[in-house]
């Protein structure tokens, strides 16, 4: 077992273990609403402000919060009942709906191409994608960075299996690629901010090479009889997009305590991020499609999936128009 596959189920069993927990002092009858989140975006900064909490008291639900270090586990946790809701980039949702049918897309928020990038040191010798042939490249397995990696690789000219890939969560990666253990770092926001102010140069970003959509996502199960709450929390996360769109500096400034990066770098994180809560269209489906029949070309996807069947068919996403 790898590394990464150990973290993952690590990540996995404390989350059962917190669900099975219960909650104090709530009744059989109480609704409870366990969302899993990311140490960035606009999640974090909902559960900040305590605001879908006051929402969703009308509606006798008790919201309990689990955070993941990247999306994998997070919708391995979703897949296992763990959590109800949670948000990741565009890769983990395929690599979840081909391993379970409880998988459910609610929204999705506009591309963010800028948000993501491929590093090397700042005094790397490559410079061109070509150049990445025959190195060593970290990036989270299964990660959206690592849907970027493929097509830049591609981009290239580089076939997949002329690269050595380290399957490192962002924390490890980091000091890996601190300490030249690696060649090149295929990473998101804000590690990416972080690491570019820090001295890494960008080979590139996911401009004219991906779209990188963040998406809300649950499972099927708990949506046919929620979705009232869905519908409350696609408000507040409108709501809270709508707020750092419209003041970034003051959203960075709230986020950074909660991240431990400075706030200017969480200002250019910001600026690359794509925000506004959106249905899922059939254009976004067919982008995801074509992720999923690339990676089943690579042989890194078991099955064929269709992304469609994934897609919620409520009016929950009615609140994100």
């Amino acid at each position: 077992m790898t590394k990464l596959s150990r973290l993952i189920r690590l990540s996995l069993a404390a989350t059962l273990l917190a669900a099975a927990a219960g909650v104090p002092g709530a009744s059989a009858a109480d609704r409870v609403l366990r969302i899993g989140y990311q140490k960035y975006g606009t999640l974090i900064l909902l559960k900040g402000k305590g605001t879908l909490e006051e929402k969703l008291k009308p509606l006798g639900v008790t919201v309990r919060w689990a955070e993941f270090q990247f999306g994998p586990p997070l919708l391995e946790a979703v897949n296992a009942g763990a959590i109800d809701f949670g948000t990741t980039g565009e890769a983990p949702p395929i690599f979840a709906q081909a391993a379970s049918d409880r998988l459910a897309y609610v929204a999705n928020d506009p591309a963010s191409p800028r948000g993501e990038a491929i590093l090397v040191p700042k005094d790397s010798p490559i410079r061109t994608l070509a150049d990445l042939k025959g190195k060593n490249i970290a990036v989270a397995k299964g990660s959206n960075s690592h849907y970027l990696l493929v097509k830049a690789l591609e981009k290239g000219g580089v076939p997949y299996s002329d690269v050595t890939l380290s399957w490192l969560a962002p924390a490890d990666a980091r000091s890996a690629f601190t300490r030249g253990s690696v060649d090149a770092w295929s990473v998101w926001d804000p590690y990416y901010a972080a690491a570019e102010a820090a001295g890494a140069r960008v080979l590139t970003d996911g401009t004219g090479i991906v779209e990188n959509h963040q998406f809300f996502l649950t499972s099927r199960d708990y949506a046919k009889d929620n979705e009232d709450v869905l519908r409350a929390v696609l408000s507040e996360l409108r709501a809270v997009e709508e707020w750092v769109a419209k003041d970034p500096a003051a959203a960075a400034a709230e986020l950074a305590p909660l991240v431990g990066i400075p706030a200017p770098l969480l200002t250019t994180a910001i600026s690359r991020q794509g925000l506004g809560v959106q249905p899922v269209t059939p254009e976004v489906v067919a982008a995801q499609q074509r992720i999923a029949d690339t990676f089943l070309k690579l042989k890194l996807l078991p099955k064929p999936i269709v992304v469609e069947d994934a897609v919620l068919k409520l009016k929950t996403a009615e609140v994100a128009k």
